[in-house]
Parts: C-alpha cells; structure tokens; sequence
C-alpha cells in the first residue's frame, strides 16, 4: 500500500514527513483545486526534506481546457520540476465536450521525459470513464487519480473498483477525496487500489495545514489492518 499526502505548503510537506510520510503531491491553493508550486517549494521539499515530490502542474483553478499559451506554461512548469528533481508530475486535460484531450496529454508525457505522471481528477469530469481510461493509457500516463466520478472515493467506490479491473495492471488507480485516517482501510478493501491520496489536514489560525497527527493515524491504521 502506497500513501500520497497531497501537501499545500512548505509547512504542510514538514508535517507529513514528521508523520511518516515519504511522498507528497505538493501544490497550492487548495481552495481552488491545487495549482501549481513554486520553485523554491519544490526545491525544498525534494532537497531539504528528501521526499519523493510529485508536482501539482495546473496554471489556474477553473477548468481544464487550456489554450496555447496556457499550454506553453505548463509545459515549461515540467521542464522545470524535472530539473528541480521532482519524482513526477501531476497532469489533466480535457476537450471542450468532456473527454480526454490526448494531444496534450502526450505532449505533457514527452515533456515530463523520465519522470512519472499521474493523471489528476480531471478524469473524474469525463463523460465517459472507460472510454477515458483507455485513453490516458495509450498516451502514457503511469497512474490515475480519480474518486470514480463521485464527490468522494467512498461514493464512487464502485466505480474505483470497475476501473482498477478494467486496468488489469497497465496503470496505477490512485484512490482520492474525502479519504481520512478512519475510512482509508474500508475504502481499499471496497476499491482494490494499492494507492491512497489525501491532505489530512486542519485549519490553525485561519491556514489550511497537513495534519501530523492524522498522518500518524493513517499510518498505524492501515498497519494494523495489513494492507
């Protein structure tokens, strides 16, 4: 079983590893979805704090039809997480009536050169699941993350489950939303993933932070559990 913790900050990066976390998604403003980092986070997560970093690389909130100048920005964000160090990048594109848009798609795969890339929920606002899954497959992408088209992993997980199967190990399905320390086992045994992903996270003083304790807890829970 692998855990991502999806960290907006610096300080919620130094709390996941303080609870026994070795990968993050890093990213900002979860408010709006994530986008992506800066450099100097990145930097320091992947040197400071030698966790494994995968890069949230999304220009803006909203949705995820990008034009081409939009699409030149991410491409260089790639370029530079890579040469920062990053372990993988996280990526999403959609055409306009809902479906994947492979042509980009490709060219963020090509770009990200020997890093991973993980296909965000992005996925999750497809008009066609399967159709979308194949998609993501051919154009390279190593692992998904999606909550089955539903609000949480726990709603959609038997849409999670269908796609793990249809799978059948070309990619990693990443289970994500809404999952924390307490529903992470039970979400696992209803789906199959061998990967989780979530912020664990609570508010101090008006700021949104990965919660150490909760890391903690996940990690003992699913310990016990044996998964």
């Amino acid at each position: 079983m692998q855990v991502e913790i999806c960290c907006n900050s610096i300080l919620s990066a130094r709390n996941a590893k303080l609870g026994g976390a070795y990968r993050i998604e890093l990213c900002q403003a979860l408010g709006e979805g994530g986008t992506t980092p800066s450099a100097a986070a990145i930097e320091y997560c992947v040197k400071e704090l030698n966790l494994q970093t995968r890069v949230l690389i999304r220009p803006r909130g909203g949705n995820f039809v990008y034009d081409n100048d939009e699409m030149r920005v991410i491409l260089r964000d790639i370029e530079l997480a890579n040469k920062l160090g990053a372990d993988a990048v996280v990526i999403g594109f959609l055409t306009p009536e809902g479906d994947i848009d492979a042509k980009k798609t490709q060219m963020a795969v090509e770009a990200a050169e020997s890093m991973g890339v993980t296909f965000h929920r992005a996925f999750d606002e497809c008009r066609n699941p399967e159709e979308a899954l194949e998609q993501i497959i051919d154009c390279g992408c190593q692992k998904l993350l999606t909550s089955g088209c539903k609000p949480t992993a726990m709603e959609g997980a038997a849409i999670i489950k269908r796609l793990v199967n249809q799978s059948a190990g070309r990619i990693d399905i990443i289970a994500a939303s809404g999952i924390v320390s307490t529903n992470a086992t039970e979400i696992v045994a209803l789906t199959g993933v061998n990967e989780i992903h979530g912020s664990f996270k609570k508010t101090v003083d008006g700021i949104s932070i990965t919660d150490t304790k909760q890391v903690k807890q996940l990690f003992e829970n699913l310990n016990q559990t044996k998964i």
